[in-house]
Formats: C-alpha cells, sequence, structure tokens
C-alpha cells in the first residue's frame, strides 16, 4: 500500500511539473514569436521580396531579407509559408544538422592529434553531409508548383489598369513568401553543406599531416640515448614484473571463479574453432600419403585453405579469450592492452609461418609451390619466421612501454634496434642458394638467387638499416612491418586468386571435393559442373579481395571508418558523369528478378498440374497459358529488378517515345526484324547447328541475331535471312527436338524379279548397316507398277539424320552388290535412285550408283 501511494504521488507531481514547465515554455517563447511575425506582416506586403542566400542573422525586421523562421511569409491573417509540412520537416533537419556540424567541430579541435578520432569524425561529417543535401530535396517539387502557378497568376496590374481581385492578391503575396523561404532554406542547406566539405578537407588534411610527422619524425641516435634507453628498459621490467605479478595475485585470490571460467571458455572456444574446424575442413587440410604427384591446383588448394582456415580459426579463439577475460572484468586497464597484442601477436606468427610452410613445404617437396631446392626451403624458413618474430617482438614491447608509461626513449630504441635486425636479415637472404635449374631434382645443392633478386634484398636491407641510422625511427619501423606483414598478405592473395583461376579451369572443379560430391548428388554433367567452377573461382576471387585488401590498408595506416566509407561509396555511390551507379542496388534487382523468375516458373507449373490438368484443358490451349503467364511473369519481374537496381522507368518510356517515332518515319521493317529476332531467340524454334528448310533456302543455322539468321547451305555458302521472314513463313527444322530422321531409297527392277526376293534382300541389307536404327525398324514398300520396272522403296531410320547421306551411299553400295551376286536385274537394266529431298542438292556432284547397260553399249 505504501508503494502504490508513492507511485501515484510521484505520479502527481510529475504531471504538475511538466504543466509548469510547458507554461514556462510558452511565455518564454511569446516575445519572439511576436518579433517573427512583425517583419513577416511587413515582408508579406512587399510586391516582389528579395531572396536572401543566408537567413538574417540579427532579430531586427529587416525588409530586403526574407526569413526563415517558423513564421516566415506570414501576413495579417494569411496562413504561414512554414505551415507546409514538408518546409517544415526541412528546417528542423537543417536545424539539427547545424548543430550535428557545430558539435562534430568542435569535437575536431580537442582531438586533433587522435587519427582514429578523426576518421570516425570524417565519416560522420560525409554522412551529415548526405543529410543535409537530402533535407532540400522534398521542397522541389513545391517549389515548382509555386512557379506554375505564378505563371497562371501572372504579373500584378500596372499603373492604369483595373485593379485585381483581393483575394488573387493575397494569394500571390502568400505565394511569392512561400517561395522566398524555400529559396532561404535552399541557400543555408547549400552553405552547410560547403562547411561540411570544408570540415571534411581539414580532417583529412589534419590526418595527412599526423601521419607524415610519425613516419618522417626525426631522432639523434647516440650512445646516450641508446644508454638511457637500456636503464629504462631495466626499469621497465622491474615493473612490468610488479604489474603482472600484483595482477596475477589479485585475480587469483579476489577472481578465481572467474578467471577459472574466462579460462574454461576460452578452451571450448579453442576446440570448437581448431577442432571442429579441422573436422569441417579435413578433405581440403589433409595431404593424402599416396598422392606422391598431386595437380598444381591441388597444392594451390592446400596451400590456401590451409593458411587461411586455422588462422581464421585461431583469431577467433584468440578474439573470444579477449572477450570473456574482459566480460569477467578480469583484465586491469594497464594488462589489457598487454594481453591484446600479445594474442594479436601470436596469430600474425601463426599466419606467416603456416602460409611460409604451405608455399615452400620444407618435408614435401611434391606440395611445394615454387620451384626451390629442399635445402633453400629449410634455410628460407628461418628468415622468414626471424623476420616476423622480431616484428613482432617489437610491436609487443611498443606496447608494454606505453600501457607501463615508460619514456618515449625506450620505444624508439626498442624499434631501432629491430629494424637493424630486420635489415641484416634481409641481407642474409642474399646469400642463400635455393634455385634449381633446369631439370634437377629437390635434393640439389642449389644455386644462388638471380641477380635482380639478391640485389633487391641487399638494397631493401641496406636502406632499412640506414634509415634507422639517419634518426628515422618511425618510417624504419613502418618499412620493416610492410616487409613482413604485407608480403605475407600479398602472398595469400596472389595464392587465393591463383586457385581460383585453377578452379575456373575447364574440368577442374570436377576433381575437388565438392565437384564430386555434387555430380554424386545431383547427378551433374561435365557442363553443369564447370559452369559451377566457374562461379566457385568468382567467389573465391571476391572472397580473397574482400577479406585480405582491408588488411593492407589497415597495414598502412588507414582506419577501419575510412574502409566502411570507401565500401559504402563503392557499393551505393559509383559516379560516371551525371550517372550514380549503386552496386548494391544493381544486386538487389538482380536477386529480385531472379526471385520473380522463379515464382513465376512455380506459379507455371503449379496452375498446368493442377488446374489445368483437372480441368482436361486442351494442350495447345495449356501451352499458350502457361507461355502467357511466364511472359508476364518475367516482364514483371524485370520491371521489379530494374526499378530495385535504381534505373528510372521514365528513361525507358523516351527510349519507347523515340522508337515509335522512328517506326513512324520508315523503319517499320527494321523494327519488325527486331522484334522477330527477339521473339526467335525466346521462342527458340530453332537453335544453332539446326538443319532447316524455309523456302528455297536449305542448310545449317551458324548465327541468330536480333535482326537477321545466318544459314549456312551444303555448298558452305552463308545466307542472311531477315527475321521476319522466318516467323512470316513456314519453316522446317529436322534437328528441332531430337535428330532422329527417315530417309528413303528406291529401288526399281524388272518384272522377271521376284517382289518377295527383293523386299526380304532389302530387309537384309538395312538391317546388316550398323548405323540403321532397329527401333524404329526398317521397312519395304512395293511403291508402284512402271511401264517396264517395279518400284520399292526402302526406308530407314538413323539416329543423327545428318549422317543420312553417308548411311544412303552404303546401302547404295551393298544393293548394288548383293543383287548382282543374287542376278536380279541381268541381263536387263536396274536403276537405283534416291528420291529424300537433300538428294537434290547432293545430285550436282554425284554420279549415278547403277548405270544403264543400254546407254553403255550405245556409247
Amino acid at each position: 500500500m505504501h508503494l502504490l501511494e508513492n507511485v501515484r504521488a510521484f505520479s502527481i507531481a510529475l504531471f504538475l511539473g511538466l504543466l509548469a514547465l510547458g507554461a514556462l515554455t510558452l511565455a518564454a517563447d511569446g516575445p519572439a514569436v511576436a518579433q517573427e511575425s512583425e517583419p513577416s506582416a511587413r515582408q508579406s506586403r512587399s510586391a516582389e521580396p528579395a531572396v536572401p542566400i543566408q537567413p538574417a542573422q540579427s532579430s531586427q525586421p529587416a525588409p530586403q531579407a526574407a526569413p526563415t523562421g517558423p513564421a516566415a511569409g506570414t501576413g495579417g491573417d494569411q496562413p504561414s509559408a512554414a505551415a507546409s509540412p514538408v518546409l517544415q520537416q526541412a528546417e528542423d533537419q537543417l536545424a539539427q544538422a547545424d548543430r550535428e556540424l557545430k558539435r562534430i567541430t568542435e569535437r575536431t579541435n580537442a582531438v586533433e592529434d587522435d587519427d582514429a578520432m578523426l576518421a570516425e569524425l570524417r565519416a560522420q561529417v560525409d554522412e551529415l553531409s548526405k543529410q543535409i543535401i537530402a533535407a532540400s530535396v522534398p521542397t522541389r517539387p513545391r517549389l515548382d508548383e509555386i512557379k506554375a502557378r505564378l505563371t497562371e497568376l501572372g504579373d500584378p496590374p500596372g499603373e492604369g489598369q483595373p485593379p485585381e481581385d483581393a483575394v488573387i492578391t493575397d494569394e500571390r503575396k502568400r505565394l511569392l513568401a512561400e517561395r522566398g523561404a524555400i529559396n532561404a532554406l535552399t541557400g543555408r542547406a547549400e552553405n552547410l553543406s560547403i562547411e561540411a566539405r570544408k570540415l571534411a578537407n581539414r580532417i583529412t588534411a589534419t590526418r595527412r599531416a599526423i601521419f607524415s610527422n610519425t613516419l618522417l619524425r626525426h631522432t639523434d641516435v647516440s650512445v646516450e640515448m641508446l644508454s638511457e634507453a637500456a636503464t629504462a628498459t631495466l626499469h621497465e621490467a622491474m615493473a612490468l614484473s610488479r604489474s603482472i605479478g600484483g595482477w596475477l595475485t589479485f585475480a587469483w585470490n579476489y577472481k578465481r571463479v572467474p578467471l577459472l571460467s574466462a579460462l574454461f571458455l576460452s578452451l571450448c572456444a579453442a576446440l570448437l574453432f581448431l577442432v571442429g574446424g579441422y573436422r569441417l575442413f579435413s578433405p581440403v587440410l589433409m595431404r593424402p600419403e599416396e598422392a606422391d604427384e598431386p595437380t598444381y591446383f591441388r597444392r594451390l588448394s592446400l596451400a590456401f585453405w590451409s593458411t587461411l582456415i586455422p588462422t581464421v580459426a585461431l583469431a577467433a579463439f584468440a578474439m573470444s579469450s579477449y572477450f570473456f577475460l574482459s566480460s569477467f572484468n578480469i583484465l586491469r586497464p594497464d594488462i589489457a592492452p598487454i594481453i591484446a597484442i600479445t594474442l594479436a601477436m601470436g596469430v600474425v606468427l601463426f599466419f606467416i609461418a603456416r602460409l611460409a610452410s604451405a608455399v615452400l613445404s620444407p618435408s614435401r617437396s611434391s606440395w611445394r609451390l615454387v620451384r626451390v631446392s629442399d635445402r633453400g626451403a629449410k634455410m628460407l624458413m628461418v628468415p622468414i619466421f626471424a623476420m616476423a618474430l622480431v616484428n613482432g617482438l617489437d610491436y609487443l614491447l611498443g606496447s608494454i612501454s606505453e600501457s607501463l608509461g615508460s619514456p618515449v626513449v625506450l620505444t624508439i630504441a626498442k624499434s631501432f634496434v629491430a629494424s637493424i635486425i630486420i635489415g641484416l636479415i634481409l641481407m642474409s637472404m642474399a646469400w642463400i642458394r635455393p634455385v634449381l635449374r633446369g631439370d634437377e631434382p629437390y635434393d640439389a645443392p642449389g644455386h644462388p638467387w638471380p641477380r635482380v633478386i639478391s640485389f633487391s634484398f641487399l638494397l631493401l636491407g641496406a636502406a632499412l638499416i640506414a634509415t634507422a641510422l639517419s634518426g628515422y625511427v618511425g618510417l624504419a619501423r613502418f618499412i620493416a612491418t610492410q616487409i613482413t606483414v604485407t608480403s605475407a598478405i600479398l602472398v595469400t592473395v596472389y595464392i587465393g586468386l591463383l586457385t581460383g583461376k585453377s578452379v575456373s579451369r575447364q574440368g577442374a572443379f570436377a576433381e575437388t571435393v565438392a565437384g564430386r560430391y555434387l555430380e554424386r548428388r545431383f547427378q551433374l554433367e561435365p557442363v553443369a559442373l564447370d559452369q559451377f567452377g566457374l562461379f566457385a573461382g568468382l567467389g573465391i576471387y571476391v572472397l580473397v579481395l574482400a577479406f585480405f585488401i582491408p588488411l593492407i590498408l589497415l597495414q598502412w595506416g588507414f582506419k577501419t571508418a575510412d574502409i566502411e566509407s570507401w565500401t559504402y561509396r563503392v557499393l551505393t555511390e559509383i559516379r560516371v558523369g551525371t550517372i550514380t551507379i549503386s552496386l548494391v542496388g544493381i544486386l538487389a534487382g538482380i536477386l529480385l528478378f531472379a526471385l520473380g523468375f522463379l515464382v513465376t516458373r512455380w506459379v507455371q507449373r503449379w496452375i498446368d498440374r493442377n488446374v489445368m490438368a483437372r480441368s482436361r484443358v486442351d494442350a495447345g490451349v495449356r501451352n499458350s497459358i502457361r507461355t502467357g503467364i511466364g511472359y508476364m511473369g518475367v516482364g514483371v519481374a524485370g520491371l521489379i529488378g530494374l526499378s530495385a537496381a535504381g534505373i528510372d522507368l521514365s528513361s525507358l518510356a523516351l527510349v519507347a517515345g523515340a522508337l515509335s517515332l522512328g517506326v513512324g518515319f520508315g523503319l517499320q521493317n527494321i523494327v519488325s526484324n527486331f522484334v522477330s529476332g527477339l521473339i526467335l531467340l525466346v521462342e527458340r524454334p530453332f537453335k544453332v547447328g539446326d538443319w532447316i528448310v524455309s523456302g528455297t533456302t536449305e542448310g545449317f543455322v551458324r548465327r541468330i541475331s536480333v535482326r537477321a539468321t545466318e544459314i549456312e547451305t551444303f555448298q558452305h555458302q552463308s545466307i542472311m535471312m531477315p527475321n521476319s521472314l522466318l516467323i512470316n513463313a513456314s519453316v522446317g527444322n529436322w534437328t528441332h527436338r531430337n535428330k532422329l530422321g527417315r530417309s528413303e531409297i528406291a529401288v526399281t527392277v524388272t518384272y522377271d524379279s521376284d517382289p518377295r526376293r527383293i523386299i526380304e534382300l532389302l530387309h537384309d541389307i538395312a538391317a546388316a548397316h550398323p548405323m540403321v536404327l532397329k527401333n524404329p525398324a526398317p521397312n519395304v514398300g512395293f511403291t508402284a507398277f512402271g511401264d517396264d520396272r517395279m518400284t520399292f522403296e526402302l526406308r530407314i531410320y538413323v539416329a543423327d539424320v545428318l549422317t543420312a547421306g553417308g548411311v544412303r551411299n552404303d546401302l547404295r553400295v551393298s544393293i548394288y552388290e548383293r543383287f548382282r551376286d543374287e542376278g536380279i536385274g541381268a541381263p536387263f537394266p536396274m536403276k537405283i535412285e534416291d528420291i529424300t529431298p537433300e538428294e537434290e542438292v547432293e545430285g550436282a556432284n554425284e554420279e549415278p550408283s547403277v548405270v544403264d547397260e543400254e546407254k553403255v553399249r550405245s556409247g
């Protein structure tokens, strides 16, 4: 009861307080509103108010400036120009943007030395610039309406002219005042946009100066400096020992359960990421012992995935470990950076060692990606890992110094020593002899590097040492880091690109684990597997570039905010002249079109199988309805995809209007052929490679374009036939659905021959030919009685109608030889002729199969 009464009393007090606050607000705003209404009324009585670029800065009424406040354009009983919701909303947005811009400016002045914070502020300025520009966009349609209405009202009457209606005068004044307010709003938005652009340029210049000063800062390297650094190192070692010891003692005594819980969860994460990753990707991470000579693609794939997958798993484990330790409040502010850099250094060292081992493969030469000797591979592993270790220790010790508040000279000395060591390691790599020549085996001694490579190692190491000795320790440390880390990243990128290229090659995807699984699971053909391989190769390209390019940019001093801003611009704002292309919009349009296409196909099948099949609709009607639904669905999906991609459909309307005008001026034939070509490409009554007959034209289709179709005749003559002729005329396609075809051979014999024996012999001859199909079976017809001969017709079926000419030729020879052996027709004349259509084309180049003996005798 007491709690309920307290809540009720608090609610009443809060309500009374809000009422009092509202009254005070109205009392405070009252004079301001009264002051603004006076210049507004005076402004509305002006015949042509001036349009300012900026809002008036003074609270006194200015007869030449249109106010931009909420009461702009009011006068007497006239409605306020700012009463428009669009104008009021734009005013509020600009006011908020102005406040945000001032806040960012103050923040920029306060953090001029913090590059990471400046990068975030730059991203905020860019986003604010877009909001400022977008604030004035909704007022443009209203401004166009005002201009059109003022044009309808016309100019006010001059001297000596009769006065106009008071309603028209008042409306003109109201519209002029509202136009002035919109123009003032637009000017204010432009000024804010200019200020935002200036602030962005200022932030960029400040960041460049910070980067240059960091790299090019000069330090006097002397014995005194190194001696001071050695003394500071002893003090830092003792401070580090006390700090870590104190932290461990505190964590064990007072936070033992959270510490053990964090360690347990970290170990669970290790098992999840490492063991689970190996079990999941074991097919691409294992080296089968029986594969003594693996393909280069298999070696590339193993090198890439055996580097990427364990590194990602270890990085996830390190991040989860730090997250658990931080979530349980175990890390102190001075210990947290040390733990973070230690975990990061471990991941980087593992990545470089794993990459070097994958590329050089010192223990198994058959899996090596570069042709170097066994001894050279083992020797190269040492300097590569040494450079990574020295660079990692430099960053770790620098983080410790920063966390413990050690003198700056100590950090400089550490970087100086690390740069000298890395330079010496680079120079020592020039004396390694790993090169193999010709067909030398991997266990050969090896030869020195080519002069260019050895000279590059010496020059790079000497330049690094000289830079450090000259006092530019920051620049030397930066170069050493890029040599170690960036080189490892670039090698991984190169291996990944080679892997993608190898996967996309014809027939390569079928040899992979994924390809064999898809082939076994879905019974895919080689063509489909090659298409999957092409997409897999493109996917590897995207994965490699999207993952490693940001890493390279981060290594070269860019911040996460910069990468996010650039990525957003690349995906949404690619400008080509006045056109803005959005990759995200295009991808969304493609996905929506694909979704619409799949939905259309599903609707087609559902209506055909469930509605029309049960209604016993005629097959032709079903096909027409199905085709119409398909066209309509694809058209709607195309419009949705174009709209989602950001393509203005009004531009398509302009193109359609121009096309219609062109048709009216005599382009009917071109448009007819164009539309006919589209129909041929969509309906596919014939395709490239088909044997078609249209009128007197017969041959193979070689190319189908939107204007004409190329047909190659049997004499290898190319005929360009307009598409409209193929649409409006009958077209015969010998190979439309399949290449099965029938061919006929006419045989004439004298009346002395036995018809049944002739039929039997022709059956035997056709059945003996290997290319004559058994189903449908060949048949023989007794077709006609002639004046002195009987006519028979042998009808055969072949699997490929394109081979019918050769089959008929073989059968004619067999008929001639068999009839000669049987004595059929001798000594009377016998004639075998072919009546199939294609024989008319072949007849010009073909001799008769059987020569008339009477003609021979007369010759």
